[in-house]
């Protein structure tokens, strides 16, 4: 029976038999008892499925992935420690030392980071490119050794709307995946495969959490890209794996061989695991997304709204506006709404910006984003200022931009605070 996304949010992925917890628990082992040798070795040669230890396998944490595989529609998903350790993974698990990927510019700051600076030091060169390029431009900085392709459905701070089918068409040209950060969006806004996109990633730390109790990520495969119709460029899934006796991942697991190999090797090998207690967590904050995604995106309509019409305000980015730059790419991929972050600029200086926010009363400056308290953040101050100011404008973060993460309050209040501390600037 396939089930809708409100009732996957609070069913899938724990499924109890007679006489076990309704409640998902939390399984807080680090090993799984077996009564032969030869139950275990199976598991180890990955020729038999279960726990063993929870660096590669834990109910709970088995139980919450499989939730979010259902939401995004996936063959497979894995849940890592941090949004940034899911990205490294997505991109690691088909890159090596010599190898090249492209990245659209406009993405969070600490994915700039990871992929511009850290994977460069393990071989792994990134080009940037702006998504407003046309495609001839883009298409120009494929390499033989271009690997993937990567982007934000939906840019942290920017806000900008990634053009998933136009993105995976030019990949699957080349014989690379697209990968697709989905966190502000999630699957109940937009779901990427529906659109091309042959990998997902997500901080769970976000929306799916909700609450902004516990940091995680995950991985979702769609099982659709053919990794063996491009055997050469990718011999990690498509040639033996000697460290599991000659294994070849694509012949032995088909559709699942990307997310198969990413925890038999990342995991095995870097751990970057969450936490059972976490996991559970997580899953507390899924039984409630769809009920939350909407409050988030009428609250940040009307916010948005407000700020568009304010003689304070420079310019506003909310793809929810009529006129907006992404409004017709958002009435494509995200018709539902989108999220509640917007992206805006006060009139004056930078000094002007602190102060507005140093004079809000209950929308707290922190460094999260997308939980059900409304907050704000100056990413070129905080989040972003290891970026030059060429680096800046380049990931689309101007030295003006206020990130705003509209919550699920009353939004009557949300707007009363930000016209008082309006006043006081």
């Amino acid at each position: 029976m396939k089930k809708n996304l409100e009732t996957l949010c609070v069913q899938a992925g724990w499924t109890p038999k007679k006489g076990e917890p309704r409640v998902l628990p939390i399984y807080q082992s680090t090993t799984f008892k077996y009564e032969t040798s030869e139950q275990m070795a199976r598991l180890f040669d990955l020729e038999d499925e279960g726990y063993f230890y929870t660096r590669l396998a834990n109910p709970t944490n088995d139980a919450v992935a499989a939730k979010i595989n259902a939401l995004e529609g996936g063959v497979g998903c894995v849940l890592t420690s941090s949004g940034q350790a899911a990205n490294f993974y997505a991109i690691f698990n088909i890159c090596s030392a010599g190898d090249h990927f492209i990245t659209s510019n406009t993405i969070y700051g600490g994915t700039y980071n990871l992929f511009g600076v850290t994977l460069k030091k393990l071989g792994i060169e990134c080009t940037f490119v702006d998504p407003d390029w046309d495609d001839e431009h883009i298409e120009a900085e494929f390499r033989p050794n271009t690997k993937c392709f990567f982007g934000e459905t939906i840019s942290n701070p920017g806000g900008n709307v990634f053009d998933i089918e136009r993105f995976a068409r030019m990949a699957h040209r080349h014989g690379v995946p697209l990968i697709v950060d989905n966190t502000f969006a999630t699957p109940i806004n937009c779901r990427p495969f529906e659109w091309g996109c042959d990998i997902v990633t997500h901080s769970t730390t976000k929306y799916m959490d909700g609450h902004a109790t516990q940091v995680g990520g995950a991985v979702v495969d769609s099982g659709n890209f053919d990794w063996d119709a491009h055997a050469d460029k990718f011999p990690g899934l498509t040639t033996p794996d000697e460290s599991y006796h000659g294994l070849t991942y694509t012949k032995t697991f088909g559709k699942k061989a990307y997310i198969t190999k990413l925890v038999s090797q990342l995991m095995r090998d870097l751990g970057s695991i969450p936490s059972p207690h976490n996991s559970f967590l997580l899953n507390l904050g899924l039984e409630t997304l769809h009920l939350r995604m909407p409050r988030h995106c009428e609250n940040a309509q009307r916010v948005a709204e407000w700020l568009e019409k304010n003689d304070k305000v420079a310019w506003v980015n909310y793809c929810g506006l009529n006129g907006n730059k992404y409004y017709d790419l958002a009435q494509k991929y995200l018709p539902n709404g989108s999220c509640g972050v917007i992206a805006f600029g006060l009139k004056g200086s930078k000094e002007d910006a602190i102060r507005f926010m140093d004079n809000l009363d209950f929308i707290a400056i922190v460094t999260h984003v997308a939980d059900a308290r409304t907050c704000v953040l100056h990413p070129a101050s905080h989040t972003h200022r290891q970026l030059s100011d060429e680096q800046l404008l380049e990931a689309g973060v101007r030295p003006d931009l206020i990130r705003l993460s509209v919550g699920i309050e009353n939004s009557d209040d949300i707007i009363a605070d930000l016209e008082q501390a309006m006043k006081k600037m």
